[in-house]
This record gives structure tokens, C-alpha cells and sequence, in this order.
């Protein structure tokens, strides 16, 4: 099918959105760690399911498998991690501000390191795309915004956040290049290496302890990580894979940045925000990018 790769690009996306919501919601009321740690586990459990309810052939190299389990280490252990330690430091607006660096760094290492060749009107369109993105997230209020400040270690955590998860990419899609892959073998395998990682020190770091009942006296959290879990590591993982392996990393990775574009409608809906005409611009001017991606 042509361009399914870009579709699921888009649809990844849209999944991670809403992602952004529920996590929110449920690190309000548990703390972000809990919520981490916890969506993990609950994706592997989905993923299980699946893989044996459709009885899915798991049949990978040992190459496929050493790159998957770098791109877990890379995407979801490092990115993720450096990517929570820059909401701390700087806060989240800057660190989604950096982090549009990922289609970019994507591109690029795709190029050294796997010979993607991008097109002149392609790198257009990426350029266009970010810059919107980049309207959108500078324009969006910081909450609360006099606790951070720009400081050179959060900047730094934050860009290396993103070249994690563009380098993640990259190993991922040297895995596909070997060889058919499903999705869902491909997600099982990155976030399971990554559980091995983080969950020995989330007991070590004492951050984790006693999560059963740190959810049961919060059944609200629960649910909406619940939630998140399905939408985000489960599916919006999933569909990243998918969109890799049918697309070139540069382009695939600029329509997954466009989840700041896809939360305008549900922040405005569901949080009430105002949203300004700089978003609305940056919306439209993503739209553009988006649409030369699709259409050249």
C-alpha cells in the first residue's frame, strides 16, 4: 500500500496524544516514576496477549534481535530517561522544543549510517513541518512557569533525549532492513530489554516500592495509566515500528514529532485552553509540511 508507512507515522502520532493525557493525569495523582515504570509492564502484558491470541511467528536473527535490544537501551532506557530528567531541569515546553531535533538527527544518521537518501523536496517538508511543531510547543504555556530556568545540564539532558531516540530509530530499522519483522514482535522485544534495565533500578532507587498498593489507593491513576499503556507503549509503539519499516526514518520521524499538532484539539477540549493564533499558524504551517511529505 503506498505511503502506509506515512499513514502510521501520523496515527502513531495521534495514539501518542492521547498518551500525553493519560500519563499526565495519572503522574498528577502517583508521581511520573510509578506511572513509568508501571505503563512498561503493562504494555509487555498486552503484547504477550497478542502475540499469543494471534499467534504471531516469532522467527528473528541474532542480528535483529542485538539491534532491537540496542534500540530499546537507546530509544526507551536513555531517550525516555534524559527526556524526564529535561522536564525537571527546564521543564517541558524547551525539552519538546529540542526534542523536534529528533526528525532532523533521524535523518541525518539515517543517511550516514544506512545510505536514506531524502529528497531536496522531502528535506523541504521536514524543515516545514518542524518549524511548525516548533511554533506550536514555543507558544504553549509553561506550567508553573517561574519554576524553571534554561540552564546548560537541562539543555543537555534534553538533546541527548533526543539523539536516543533517533539513534533507537536507527537500530530499529537496521533490524527491519535484515528481514520481515512484525510490529508487535519488534515492540515486544525493544520494551522487554528495556524493563530489564529500568526496573532493577527502580528497586534499587527505592522509587518503586510497593506499587500495588500505591495504586489501589488511587484507582484513577491506574486507570488512565491503564489506559495510556494501551494507547502509547502498546499501539504507539507498535505503529512507530510499523512506519519505520515502510518509510524512511527521516520522514517517518517528522510526522511522529507532530504530536504537539495532534493535542491542539484535545488540550482545547479537554483542558480548556485557549489556544492562540501563533498555535493555529504553526498548525497550519505543519499541515504544509505535512502535505508536501504526502503529495511529492
Amino acid at each position: 500500500m503506498p505511503l502506509f508507512g506515512e499513514f502510521a507515522a501520523l496515527f502513531t502520532a495521534f495514539l501518542w496524544s492521547g498518551t500525553s493525557i493519560a500519563f499526565s493525569e495519572a503522574s498528577i495523582r502517583v508521581g511520573p516514576f510509578y506511572v513509568n515504570v508501571t505503563r512498561m509492564f503493562l504494555a509487555l502484558l498486552w503484547l504477550s496477549i497478542t502475540l499469543l491470541v494471534m499467534q504471531v511467528e516469532v522467527n528473528l536473527s541474532q542480528y535483529q534481535i542485538l539491534n532491537l535490544i540496542i534500540s530499546g537501551f537507546c530509544g526507551l532506557v536513555i531517550g525516555d530517561t534524559f527526556l524526564f530528567k529535561a522536564y525537571r531541569s527546564i521543564g517541558a515546553r524547551i525539552s519538546m522544543l529540542i526534542m523536534a531535533l529528533v526528525p532532523p538527527i533521524s535523518a541525518f544518521t539515517a543517511f550516514i549510517f544506512l545510505g536514506e537518501k531524502i529528497s531536496l523536496t522531502a528535506i523541504l517538508g521536514i524543515l516545514i513541518t518542524v518549524s511548525g511543531i516548533g511554533l506550536v510547543i514555543f507558544k504553549r504555556e509553561e506550567k508553573p512557569s517561574s519554576k524553571y530556568k534554561i540552564d546548560n545540564a537541562g539543555l543537555f539532558y534534553a538533546f541527548i533525549g533526543a539523539a536516543g531516540q533517533a539513534i533507537g530509530l536507527i537500530f530499529a530499522k537496521n533490524a527491519f532492513n535484515e528481514g520481515e519483522i512484525s510490529g508487535f514482535v519488534a515492540s515486544f522485544v525493544r520494551i522487554l530489554s528495556a524493563v530489564i534495565i529500568i526496573y532493577p533500578v527502580a528497586l534499587l532507587s527505592k522509587k518503586y516500592s510497593r506499587p500495588i498498593n500505591t495504586f489501589k489507593q488511587n484507582k484513577s491513576a491506574l486507570l488512565f495509566t491503564a489506559i495510556g499503556s494501551v494507547i502509547g507503549p502498546y499501539l504507539g509503539i507498535t505503529f512507530s515500528m510499523i512506519a519505520i519499516s515502510h518509510a524512511k526514518v527521516g520522514i517517518a520521524s517528522t510526522l511522529m514529532a507532530t504530536t504537539p499538532i495532534m493535542m491542539l484539539p484535545m488540550v482545547r477540549y479537554y483542558y480548556k485552553e485557549k489556544l492562540s493564533w501563533v498555535s493555529i499558524s504553526g498548525a497550519f504551517i505543519a499541515v504544509v509540511g505535512i502535505a508536501i511529505l504526502f503529495l511529492f
